[in-house]
């Protein structure tokens, strides 16, 4: 029995000695977590130092850690469990100097982002923060040209985004080294020479587009989109023209002239060359002198046209309107005709009056309404508002013009002050407004041209080998424009009820980048309202179809609806028809597949992702789901889906990539689950 005893004590102290040794490594854990916080916290004070107009950044404070429980307390941080492995610093205004030798102190730091802002200078020593997954510094002013070496010994990188700087020189040989680069975007700087042999052949993204780059475009690059290498006049083969073969030289011709023994160059010409020289000027005069007249009388009977024309009804989409999608789907890839003799002169528009276009932006090119009418205009489509041209001004640049029939809901004055309030929006994410032009029965609005179409043309377009189905991590990246964008709305136009009002796929347009740049927004306040109940997506909410009422939740509820429509490739078909209606189509869909918990039919079939993205993408349905409750009081707001949308991961489990694992199959199933019967927030 004393044995028993003994063997049971010891049993007993063995067990308590497991549990204080437990606790002891737990406490332990906690203190380091906070030791490694308050770290953190104290070397981004020091990094903030170093920026100016940084008050985007007032709420970093050390008396709270950046992060906890994977939540993070501090703006802009990215955050997994109590670990700091992202800056995500864009479209703050900051200036001054991106202070590297800081951030190299953090040693979980992978991916950093200071997008649309106002640093200037040389690129920044990146290649101290060896570890880094992710370098985002597209939309700033920076200059010069990159070390050779910028890059050595960052093997780890996978995306690089310098797009719309003012970079120069060669393109680094350790950026083409990277043995792993998913991404790169280079467009619109000034790189020159020939796009070197990437080491890299597994490309999620890859843009060169407006630089100075001369050549062959390699061979592994052959199979991408010609319009990844636009605007490089110099650029050639696949999948650009074939480049041209060098010239021949013929044994002796190469010095014809330059060689002492060889005088046929000092020869005059003879009596024969003479005569030919004088025809070929005589008849080059006489082309010329009829090409002059041809081009006059076309010009008068052009001006003739103007002067006589007093209906609308003649612009050029008017013969195919029949053809046109009122959804507009594809308004900006599916080109319907051409018009040589250019727009027709606005219904109100007389040669007499002094209407002018007032251009809201002072980088672009300025032009007269003269010049607009003559531009010759390439139909787009017709879509809620009213028709949409291509039109491309004499010297070469290309510009949106929207014509809009139904805006007479305020007069001229506060027409105008709205239009300049809305021209002074910048944001990555923003189509920006150009010009515009005012009179009584018709308004004409000018933006850029993205020529990579739509979102919904790339959704529900027909799918060939230039144009495959959007894979997760560009859906992922477009959701997190559109939320940002949105996001930037609502803080500079808070008077608004609607700051968007018009959010659909078909208003979210790509640039090369895939980058999504919302369109047709904040047009609420000056459209008719009745023909504004009748088209724009905002009085289809369940809130106005209820009770005539609209809140700052609508556009979140539009959100919703374009977050579902992205996971499942579905078409929002109630939208094309006129009056209210919530999207009941797209919800009895949706519910009936939650509702099964079909995983198979939850995402669209075509959409490319690796089994360890289920989980996220599961996560963004959930969003989706929330911002679509029907109870707009229950809704949730617009900042809590963005901060929901901007924690999601290409990835759940993902070593290899720009972030650290965050969630599991458990989580995924338990994330499925929430989605039940009961919760559905859809009015069945």
């Amino acid at each position: 029995m004393l044995a028993n005893h003994s063997s049971k004590t010891q049993k007993f102290r063995l067990k308590n000695n497991v549990i204080v040794i437990i606790s002891i490594l737990f406490l332990t854990i906690l203190v380091q977590i906070d030791i490694i916080s308050c770290d953190d916290a104290q070397i981004l004070i020091k990094f903030k130092e170093s920026l100016t107009n940084s008050n985007a950044l007032n709420n970093w404070n050390t008396s709270i850690p950046p992060c906890t429980n994977g939540t993070r307390n501090w703006q802009g941080v990215l955050c997994n469990i109590n670990t700091l492995y992202g800056l995500q610093l864009e479209s703050m205004g900051l200036q001054g100097t991106i202070d590297i030798d800081s951030l190299t102190q953090i040693s979980s730091l992978r991916s950093i982002s200071f997008m649309n802002n106002s640093f200037n200078g040389p690129l920044p020593p990146i290649n101290k923060l060896g570890r880094l997954r992710a370098l985002f510094l597209s939309y700033n002013n920076f200059t010069g040209e990159i070390e050779d070496d910028a890059f050595k010994g960052m093997d780890g990188l996978r995306k690089v985004h310098l797009a719309k700087n003012s970079f120069s020189g060669l393109i680094p040989t350790s950026l083409a080294n990277l043995p792993i680069l998913l991404e790169l975007s280079l467009e619109n700087n000034q790189f020159k020479g020939s796009i070197p042999n990437f080491e890299s052949n597994t490309w999620r993204l890859v843009n060169f587009t407006n630089n100075n780059f001369s050549g062959e475009i390699p061979s592994s690059f052959k199979n991408r989109s010609s319009s990844s290498f636009l605007g490089n006049p110099d650029l050639c083969g696949q999948p650009l023209a074939p480049c041209k073969p060098p010239p021949i030289e013929t044994p002796g011709n190469s010095s014809l002239c330059g060689e002492p023994p060889l005088t046929a160059c000092k020869q005059k010409p003879t009596s024969l060359a003479k005569t030919i020289i004088i025809i070929t000027t005589i008849a080059l005069l006489l082309i010329v002198s009829i090409v002059f007249m041809l081009t006059r009388n076309r010009n008068n009977t052009r001006t003739s046209q103007y002067s006589t024309t007093d209906d609308i009804e003649s612009l050029p989409n008017e013969k195919h309107k029949k053809q046109q999608p009122n959804n507009n789907t594809d308004s900006h890839r599916n080109n319907h005709q051409i018009s040589s003799r250019g727009l027709d002169r606005p219904t109100s528009y007389k040669k007499s009056d002094n209407g002018k276009l007032i251009f809201l932006r002072n980088d672009r090119q300025k032009f007269e309404m003269q010049d607009l009418l003559k531009a010759s205009a390439e139909v787009l489509g017709s879509g809620s508002f009213g028709s949409s041209y291509k039109a491309a001004i004499v010297n070469g640049h290309t510009f949106v013009v929207k014509r809009f029939r139904q805006m007479n809901n305020v007069g001229k004055e506060e027409f105008q002050e709205h239009m300049k309030r809305l021209g002074k929006l910048r944001h990555t994410n923003l189509l920006p407004l150009v010009a515009f032009f005012h009179k009584r029965d018709e308004k004409l609005i000018i933006s850029d041209f993205v020529d990579n179409s739509s979102l919904a043309s790339h959704l529900h377009g027909r799918r060939t080998e230039d144009q495959p189905a959007l894979e997760w991590s560009i859906r992922l990246k477009i959701i997190k424009g559109v939320a940002r964008g949105l996001a930037y709305l609502y803080r500079e136009l808070p008077q608004l009820a609607l700051p968007h009002g018009h959010l659909k796929s078909s208003n979210v347009l790509l640039d090369d980048s895939f980058e999504p740049l919302l369109s047709d927004y904040a047009l609420s306040p000056l459209i008719n309202r009745d023909h504004a109940e009748q088209v724009m997506v905002a009085y289809k909410s369940p809130e106005f179809t209820q009770s005539n009422t609209t809140t700052k939740k609508t556009d979140v509820w539009c959100l919703g609806i374009l977050i579902l429509e992205i996971l499942t490739g579905k078409f929002p078909a109630n939208y094309l028809k006129p009056g209210k209606g919530g999207n009941e189509d797209l919800i009895a869909w949706v519910n009936s597949v939650v509702k099964e918990e079909s995983i198979s039919e939850m995402f669209e079939m075509e959409m490319k992702a690796s089994k360890s993205s289920k989980g996220e993408m599961f996560k963004l349905l959930k969003v989706g789901v929330s911002c679509c409750e029907w109870n707009a009081e229950k809704r949730w707001s617009l900042r809590d889906a963005v901060e929901k949308i901007e924690e999601l991961k290409e990835r759940d489990n993902d070593d290899e990539h720009d972030f650290p694992s965050c969630g599991s199959g458990r989580e995924m199933f338990s994330t499925i689950s929430s989605i039940s019967e009961e919760n559905v927030p859809f009015r069945n």
